[in-house]
């Protein structure tokens, strides 16, 4: 287990020092410093060492001092200063553990360090377009609470849906106790171009108007720190934690609910782009003065792929296209309809063409679709699968493994809350920095 940690804490650590430093020089203002919340950059040696150590701890379970000097190549009196800083500040524990191996040279069992139980519990938040769904983690990643609110409207005014956000979060909390107060940290997902750094959103479905600073309205509502991020990224970073790209470097995760997005992750980090605001797979282009996007752009990809492509153009034999959803086009064509079993087959196509230039671009080990199984069996079918294999380019080695991984929104707000762990982690961090000197 140890070994298998040692590439997940290096792509955690170098994910976090890469992505979080490009921003630091370039506005020192007060303001935009509570922005930056779970900044590794200004982590010394010291540190980077202790979240070195802290990941290690999280990815074994249990570990002893000898093995983290072993799998991190750390001196065990480096090992032994650390661990009893995190001892300190309450973020790992000794359990004595007869599994740890050869007893010591009197007998006694060889101790071992856990993550503190009990303690920085941590929130993950998915907004969806009906409902809010919440998860509470304990610092080792126990789920220890969730719960799902329905959403009165799927766009909100920014300050209505950090209130609700909050009010979903405190409901969840209220059998913990300390309730919402004793969070250490809230992690927020939701669709669209999203600035992880700063938790600015140029643009979400889920909200009625562009360019909000939701950093600045969360620090306002939440009593504790906050961090926002592309829906999308999350189900990535809980494939590459606890799913199907456990171990890989090189992995691609397609999500399809009402649009389409994707989660990239290169030589083991996350990529974002420069704005924070890459990956927008659902967004290329596909055709010239074509169907119109929830963007406001024509032509994207699933604008012809995503729940509100179906019941659009399925407006011709759909009751009411106002209450209708994909599902109702699905079982349309289940029963028969010869109109939805079309649109259904181009969604398909255009899928498998859009699917194979992602492929001939990043040439990925794997590439994962995610959604409910209802909605995404008519995008892997076999016949999808062969159209995309005839459009990736020919060479003489395998084409990269196509896993599909359906999750629910349970599962997305359980990867937004394992980034809010990090994010966590790397706070609490500093802040014994602080406080030693």
């Amino acid at each position: 287990m140890v070994s298998y940690f040692l590439s997940i804490e290096k792509i955690i650590t170098n994910f976090q020092r890469l992505s979080y430093s490009r921003g630091m020089d370039q506005d020192r203002s007060p303001e935009s410093k509570t922005r930056r919340i779970g900044d590794t950059a200004e982590l010394d040696a010291r540190g980077i060492t202790s979240l070195r150590v802290l990941n290690c701890i999280r990815g074994a379970g249990e570990a002893s001092r000898t093995d983290i000097a072993a799998a991190l190549s750390l001196s065990p009196a480096t090992v032994t200063s650390v661990t009893s800083g995190l001892m300190s500040g309450s973020l790992i524990e000794e359990v004595a553990s007869q599994e740890m191996g050869e007893p010591t040279r009197r007998g006694r069992p060889r101790v071992a360090l856990r993550l503190t139980k009990g303690l920085h519990h941590v929130a993950g938040i998915k907004i969806a377009r009906k409902s809010v769904s919440a998860q509470i983690l304990d610092f080792d990643g126990t789920v220890v609470a969730k719960g799902e609110f329905p959403l009165a409207r799927f766009q909100m005014d920014p300050a209505d849906l950090v209130a609700t956000v909050s009010a979903s979060v405190a409901e969840t909390c209220r059998d913990i106790f300390g309730g919402i107060g004793a969070l250490a940290g809230i992690s927020i997902g939701l669709a669209g171009q999203v600035n992880a750094n700063t938790r600015f959103v140029h643009w979400s479905s889920s909200l009625t108007r562009r360019n909000v600073d939701l950093g600045s309205l969360l620090d306002a509502e939440l009593p504790c720190p906050s961090f926002v991020e592309n829906d999308a990224n999350l189900v990535a970073k809980a494939e590459h934690l606890f799913g199907e790209a456990r171990g890989l470097t090189n992995f691609l995760v397609v999500t399809v609910e009402y649009g389409l997005g994707l989660g990239i992750v290169l030589e083991g980090k996350l990529h974002r782009g420069e704005r924070g605001c890459g990956a927008e797979f659902g967004h290329t282009k596909i055709m010239l003065d074509g169907a119109m996007c929830q963007c406001g752009q024509a032509g994207c990809l699933e604008a012809y792929i995503g729940s509100y492509a179906l019941r659009r153009d399925a407006a011709g034999f759909l009751d009411n296209t106002e209450t209708a959803t994909a599902l109702d086009v699905i079982q349309a064509a289940t029963d028969g309809n010869q109109e939805a079993q079309a649109i259904l087959d181009r969604a398909g196509r255009v899928f498998a063409l859009g699917l194979a230039n992602l492929i001939n671009l990043f040439d990925p080990e794997m590439v994962i679709l995610s959604g409910a199984p209802d909605r995404i069996a008519h995008l892997h079918t076999d016949a999808v699968l062969a159209q995309i294999g005839e459009n990736v380019l020919s060479i003489d080695a395998p084409q990269p493994a196509i896993r599909v991984h359906p999750w629910g929104d349970e599962m997305w707000a359980r990867g937004a809350a394992a980034l809010g762990i990090e994010k966590v982690s790397a706070l609490k961090v500093r802040e014994l920095g602080r406080d030693a000197a």
